[in-house]
């Protein structure tokens, strides 16, 4: 099976596509959809709309994960970061690829063990998970990567058939 993790952001959308069967995990793909912060939103949007579409198209996974809604202090960051989301939502939705959501610190937790951990943390797990000679470059496509792996761990993974 495969999936397509995806780290949500207006400057740099990152991604990973993982495919998973047993215990074994292997990366076909990953980076990031990067867009001009001199463009207008609607066309930063666009272009990661596209950009996904483009990598749906190209590897055909079973489901999309995007990270979920931030929460923080800043109210425009969360805003933003929504549109991105929703731009990343709507790839797989009009793709006819189901689409999951995990929280950041679920993301993490299922990476690294710990929900806090730093990108840092999260791009060494990802490494590992994957028998990588280096961490997925740049850190949002590591990102983008934890969301694919959270799947299989959390969604459909043996970890996820142990929880049950």
């Amino acid at each position: 099976m495969k999936v397509l993790g995806v780290d949500p952001g207006t400057a740099a959308t990152g991604y990973g596509v993982v495919r998973g069967g047993g215990d074994s995990y292997r990366l076909l793909e990953c980076g990031v959809v990067r867009t001009d912060s001199d463009d207008p939103l609607s066309e930063r949007l666009a272009k990661i709309h596209r950009g996904l579409v483009d990598v749906v198209d190209r590897h055909e996974p079973a489901c999309v994960v995007v990270e979920g809604v931030y929460s923080g202090p800043n109210v425009r960051t969360a805003v933003v970061l929504g549109h991105a989301r929703g731009a990343a939502v709507l790839a797989g939705a009009l793709s006819e690829v189901e689409v999951v959501e995990y929280p950041a610190s679920e993301i993490k937790k299922a990476v690294t063990g710990s929900g806090r951990a730093s990108k840092e943390q999260v791009g060494l797990l990802v490494q590992d998970h994957l028998n990588l000679k280096e961490p997925p470059s740049p850190e949002d496509a590591a990102d983008g990567c934890a969301a694919a792996l959270c799947h299989f761990f959390l969604g459909t993974g043996p970890l996820a058939e142990r929880r049950r």
